[in-house]
């Protein structure tokens, strides 16, 4: 006597689900794209014809009013020494480094000011450039 079983297996696998997913991710990652802004103010920096690739940890931003930012908080330059101290604290001396975002148009006076902070306080600082 044969018995036959009355459940059959399908051996095919259905891949609809897994395009489901990953439309859904690929929807998700370009919104959260768009939403991404970066540390700096909008400046029209000076050209340069190269780049330095270095991770800085803060931005110090210059606009053409003269006035000062720390990433996009507006600071009095009176305070921006001891924001910076403050903002490296605890980080080791080699890896202090600050991106220096001026406008074209602001003196050189100024952007010596942030400089001499700088030297005297054994940052590392990189002055921001746009390519030619």
């Amino acid at each position: 006597m044969a018995i036959k079983s009355q459940n059959k297996i399908n051996p095919q696998f259905s891949l609809s689900s897994m395009t489901d997913i990953v439309f859904l991710l690929l929807i998700f990652f370009m919104i959260t794209s768009t939403m991404i802004q970066p540390n700096a103010l909008k400046l029209l920096l000076p050209k340069s014809s190269s780049q330095v690739s270095a991770k800085p940890i803060t931005t110090v931003s210059i606009n053409r009013d003269l006035k000062y930012y720390i990433e996009r908080t507006p600071i009095a330059f009176s305070q921006l020494e001891s924001a910076l101290k403050v903002k490296f604290d605890g980080v080791p001396e080699n890896d202090r480094t600050i991106s220096l975002h001026v406008e074209e148009s602001v003196p050189i006076s100024e952007v010596v000011k942030v400089l001499d902070i700088g030297r005297i306080n054994h940052y590392k600082v990189i002055l921001a450039t746009r390519s030619r």
